[in-house]
């Protein structure tokens, strides 16, 4: 057991060798100083929405599960954001994101909404996930269709990998707005890509329909649902991060045809906040309305 102060809160860090991506030898102790470390720039996309753990106390070859309410042993000074029946760990400061990275929450995925309005989205999610043999590369090309596509109804948007196989893509509104608007609109556009590129976009989840396509996901527009937050780390082989990226960089990745350019790691990802700076703060304050579906 290790104790660290983080913003007057004594913190206990335990087991801190333990290797959590056996196969990048990384390690708890690396985990939990990612986290404090992308803080200033994580935290206020983390803060404010309600927060469901993706906790991996094995390591990521081992069996997950997910947390929405925050656990009965926190620690007093952590607060709450609750909705309904459940109790998310409020994630405002460095002592409460260290906390959650000493249980082993890798991945930690966000509302739509913000916690004191959890009727209101502040943006539109295109969760963009790939079905074997199709992967990112697909994803990068199905993605630059729904940004053309957004451009001409006069629409900016940010970008991410999901730190997995796939991409997302959102719509910044903070603007009044409902979930079953965010949603009609993604699905509407899910749809019509479809009909556009039926070889290669789904809108449907059923897996037999998957197959070497795209699914353009709009069901994580809604209330009760949490999508990996960006900076998250994701449990894969390595410890790989859900990055904002720059629209030239997905559109060079494309014309390339090789999407490894866009697989950043957590030290990467560091690396790239000091030198851009938080490529995602458009999500955060760029006001616009969805425009009216027919």
């Amino acid at each position: 057991m290790t104790v660290v102060e983080a913003e007057g809160h004594a913190l206990k860090l335990s087991n801190l060798d333990k290797v959590l991506y056996p196969a990048a030898r990384f390690t708890k102790a690396e985990i939990i100083d990612y986290y404090a470390r992308i803080a200033p720039v994580l935290l206020p996309h983390l803060g404010d929405r309600f927060v469901t753990l993706k906790r991996y106390p094995d390591g990521v070859d081992s069996q997950p599960f997910f947390e929405k309410n925050c656990p009965r042993f926190k620690p007093d000074w952590m607060s709450t954001n609750d909705m309904d029946a459940n109790r998310f760990c409020r994630l405002d400061s460095l002592a409460a994101l260290m906390w959650v990275a000493n249980l082993a929450a890798l991945e930690l995925h966000t509302s739509m909404a913000q916690c004191h309005d959890a009727d209101t989205p502040t943006m539109v999610v295109f969760d963009l996930d790939p079905g074997a043999p199709a992967a990112l590369l697909d994803c990068i090309e199905v993605g630059l269709w729904i940004k053309h596509v957004l451009d001409d109804v006069g629409l900016e948007s940010v970008v991410k990998t999901s730190g997995s196989k796939g991409l997302q893509l959102y719509v910044p509104l903070n603007t009044p707005t409902t979930h079953q608007a965010t949603q009609t609109f993604a699905k509407t556009m899910a749809q019509l890509l479809e009909q556009a590129h039926p070889d290669k976009v789904v809108s449907l989840q059923k897996k037999e329909l998957r197959v070497g396509k795209v699914l353009v996901d709009w069901s994580q527009n809604t209330r009760t649902k949490t999508t990996v937050c960006v900076y998250s780390l994701r449990a894969r082989e390595r410890p790989t991060v859900s990055t904002p990226l720059t629209w030239d960089e997905v559109e060079a990745a494309f014309e390339a045809g090789d999407a490894s350019s866009l697989v950043f790691e957590a030290a990467d990802v560091l690396d790239r906040v000091d030198r851009l700076g938080d490529l995602f703060t458009p999500a955060l304050t760029l006001e616009q309305t969805l425009p009216s579906l027919p």
